[in-house]
């Protein structure tokens, strides 16, 4: 159970502080700043790969925790309990920024400019690709942990909120939009939120095995 507990604190820790981060910014005018917003997404995965690497693997994201099981790297019988913990996690988040702020329009929501849908659901899908390229590369196994990985990870997450995130939000993890979205009250959009993030993760896996061994996936 430890390492659900995990998964479930340290998704917690990434929606409070991430989406906290686009709510501040909101109320306080923009006292946090974009680019404020993406380093903060990068730093708090940074420091959740650091704090519970070596206890779960520090997914904290459903299309992560897929993709490994997709690259034989993860049991599949775990992927329901992973997803489950992180998803109550967000959710939790997200109700304790609700509480402290009411009057947030978006509880720090993913949402398409413009409602472009398909721009949107193509960049977070290469967004998401990216990362779990960058994952599966820096990873042992189905852990992120240790210096290099939390790093190059947390360097990756902030990257990508910082240029993409006007356009799309850049969720790039199917639970920090599920939290914000249930609170907004808008769920027209989720969807691809779910869909595009898990489809770019699973893309990865079969990319890693174009420059890796071809045993590199199969490590479960």
């Amino acid at each position: 159970m430890k390492k659900y507990w995990a998964e479930l604190l340290g998704t917690y820790i990434l929606v409070f502080v991430g989406a906290g981060a686009i709510v501040i910014d909101s109320v306080t005018g923009g006292g946090v700043s974009h680019l404020g917003i993406g380093l903060t997404f990068g730093l708090v995965v940074m420091a959740m790969i650091y704090t519970i690497g070596d206890v779960s693997g520090a997914h904290i994201n459903p299309a992560v925790t897929i993709a490994f099981a997709v690259a034989k790297r993860f049991p599949k019988s775990e992927i329901f309990p992973y997803v489950s913990f992180q998803i109550i996690g967000a959710v939790l988040a997200s109700a304790t920024l609700y509480f402290m702020f009411p009057g947030a329009v978006t509880m720090g929501q993913t949402l398409p400019l413009n409602d472009n849908w398909v721009q949107s659901f193509v960049l977070e899908l290469i967004l998401t690709f990216i990362l779990m390229f960058v994952i599966l590369n820096v990873s042992t196994g189905a852990k992120e942990k240790g210096v290099t990985a939390a790093l190059a990870i947390g360097g990756v997450v902030a990257f990508e909120a910082t240029f993409a995130g006007p356009i799309c939000g850049a969720s790039m993890n199917p639970a920090r939009s599920i939290g914000p979205a249930l609170f907004s009250g808008d769920l027209a959009h989720l969807w691809l939120y779910i869909v595009a993030t898990t489809l770019g993760a699973i893309l990865a896996v079969y990319s890693c095995r174009l420059i890796q061994d071809e045993d590199c996936c199969d490590n479960c």
